[in-house]
């Protein structure tokens, strides 16, 4: 027989796929050979603005009606938020009036700035900074698009044009807040290049000195520049070297706040967020869960919880992770996917019969060696550090092994079963799954083992039940035994003697037929079910019994009584 082919590369080479790439052109990459960002690490938890309540509202079929909104506000600031983008308030009379609800009602606390977001026209300008008024902390964000595309045919103007727009926008928002704001409220400044992926870097710098050269950022006078993905365009490295670059080259860096605003429409916003803060941002703009256009904002709870997850302090409180979920949805309408990092529902479950044995048995080693550094395989975090419990974290269906069945009868029933009975009973459920399809429930998977293993007393269920039972000790030192038990469904005694009650006990089921001198013993385990005086016990017997390899499971608060349960349990099995 001739040897197979080894695989190659050019065996599996792929083949033009026929789209239409010529209509796309590559990302321009960064000139930054001395870039230093690679060999940073993430420490500290950077400055956060959630901005749900604008970008993340803005992008809802249905946007949110003010109760929403104000269930959304209350969330945030009860997560720890301390910059919150609260609107648009030019954009219509919902926007302003929500935001002079909350300065109004006082539902803002001292210590949190909101923002509000206005373009660079002075009708606009004005009513932004009206909404303002009585605020203690406020920052007003301008912005206008700075890219080719926009300044070719979006606004038909120059680059002078566009920096223009900018500068003297600047200009209106100082004399509004003179104008409109007294000292009861401290007052910041941002700006953004929006569409900045797309502007050239040289550019985007000019106009953000024209900017700084109106509000002139000192100390006690910071400026807020945002640097927006607002359409993510290049791989999360190169989003990186702009951010290090600009941060090169933008004089007055200390008086500078370098905001970070990733979109999604590359997959890969928390990866540009990362790498930025590592290329010197100070600051990341996102929603909750990915909110936001098209493919959303930044994640702001996956970006928080990777700082966890890697023992940095997100300063946000993400500890009861399922409620700030049912809000989110509750104020969004819409749902979090089943995967979505940290808070689906199936984050923290293995399907996956290695996956689940691992699992189980990093749990057993965190048991065995307590100490303060998690380390269970497949699960980053602790799942309870995030309110969720750990009977979700293995679930059995088809793909599932000995490993995740063991683990749900251990966590839900404290059996642990020896692991040549883990191989039958999951062999049993496979049968199941096979032949039904879909997931065995932990309620489902334990009526099947009592099914197979612990019948309930009068289900007519094998040919032997056990009612009492007595033991002594013979001259020659053997166990003797007596057990009153029904065969076949009539009542009789049975005795026998042997090396221990379990020999006892199968040679008194010999001596009355029901089972034949070749029945060998072939392992035996036994364990409490809990602590303290009233515990029960469980006992495991494998059992050859004619040609058939059987388990039997026995509980009872003696382990004697335990133990002859068990090998009834096998009995039985062999005559099912």
């Amino acid at each position: 027989m001739s040897k197979p082919t080894p695989l190659t590369a050019a065996s599996v080479r792929q083949r033009p796929s026929g789209m239409p790439i010529h209509k796309y052109r590559p990302f321009e990459a960064v000139d930054l050979p001395d870039r230093t960002w690679p060999s940073r690490r993430l420490t500290a938890a950077p400055r956060w603005l959630s901005t749900d309540l604008r970008d993340g509202n803005q992008a809802l079929i249905d946007p949110m009606s003010p109760a929403r909104k104000r269930a959304m506000f209350d969330l945030l600031v009860r997560m720890g938020y301390k910059e919150i983008e609260v609107g648009f308030p030019s954009s219509g009379q919902t926007d302003f009036d929500f935001v002079r609800s909350i300065i109004e009602e006082g539902a803002i606390p001292d210590d949190v700035t909101i923002s509000v977001l206005t373009q660079a026209r002075e009708e606009l300008i004005e009513r932004t900074v009206e909404s303002l008024v009585g605020a203690h902390h406020a920052t007003v964000h301008l912005y206008n698009a700075t890219a080719p595309t926009f300044r070719r045919v979006v606004f038909r103007g120059s680059r002078e044009d566009v920096k223009r727009i900018a500068v003297d926008g600047t200009r209106l928002v100082m004399k509004y807040a003179e104008k409109l704001l007294d000292d009861r409220t401290v007052f910041g400044y941002q700006y953004s290049p929006e569409i900045f992926t797309d502007t050239e870097l040289d550019f985007a710098l000019e106009v953000c000195e024209g900017v700084m050269d109106v509000w002139q950022p000192d100390e006690g006078r910071e400026i807020i520049l945002n640097l927006p993905a607002t359409v993510e365009r290049s791989t999360p490295s190169t989003h990186a070297d702009r951010f290090e670059w600009m941060g090169r080259h933008l004089s007055r860096r200390e008086h500078v706040c370098l905001s970070v605003h990733p979109h999604n429409d590359r997959g890969t916003a928390v990866a540009a967020a990362e790498l930025a803060l590592m290329a010197g941002a100070d600051r990341i703009e996102g929603c909750l869960f990915g909110q936001g256009e098209r493919t959303g904002n930044v994640d702001l709870v996956t970006l928080g919880m990777n700082l966890f997850s890697q023992g940095v302090d997100p300063q946000i409180d993400f500890s009861e992770i399922d409620e700030i979920r049912r809000t989110w949805e509750y104020c969004n309408q819409m749902e979090v996917h089943p995967r979505h990092p940290y808070v689906g529902d199936l984050v923290y479950t293995a399907f996956s019969g290695s996956h689940q044995d691992a699992i189980k048995k990093g749990f057993e080693a965190m048991a065995e060696e307590p100490g303060d550094v998690w380390d269970v395989p497949y699960l980053p975090i602790d799942p309870k550090d995030v309110g969720r419990s750990y009977e979700a974290v293995i679930r059995v269906n088809s793909q599932s092994g000995k490993g995740g069945v063991a683990y749900v009868l251990k966590n839900d029933h404290k059996l642990d079963l020896p692991r040549r009975m883990q191989v039958e009973f999951s062999k049993i459920i496979q049968e199941r799954t096979d032949a039904e399809g879909g997931e065995i429930t932990p309620a489902l998977m334990w009526e099947i083992f009592t099914d197979e293993y612990l019948p309930a007393p009068g289900s007519g269920w094998g040919r032997v039940a056990l009612r009492e039972a007595q033991t002594s000790t013979t001259s020659e030192g053997q166990d003797a035994l007596t057990v009153a038990a029904v065969v076949d469904g009539v009542g009789t005694t049975l005795t026998g003697t042997g090396n221990g009650p379990i020999a006892a006990f199968f040679d008194a089921l010999a001596a009355a037929g029901v089972v034949g001198d070749e029945v060998r013993l072939l392992d035996y385990v036994e364990h409490t079910m809990s602590e303290g005086a009233g515990s029960q016990a469980a006992a495991y017997i494998e059992c050859a019994i004619g040609d058939r390899v059987l388990w039997g499971v026995g509980i009872d608060a003696n382990i004697v009584r335990a133990s002859l349960k068990a090998v009834v349990s096998a009995v039985n099995r062999a005559s099912r």
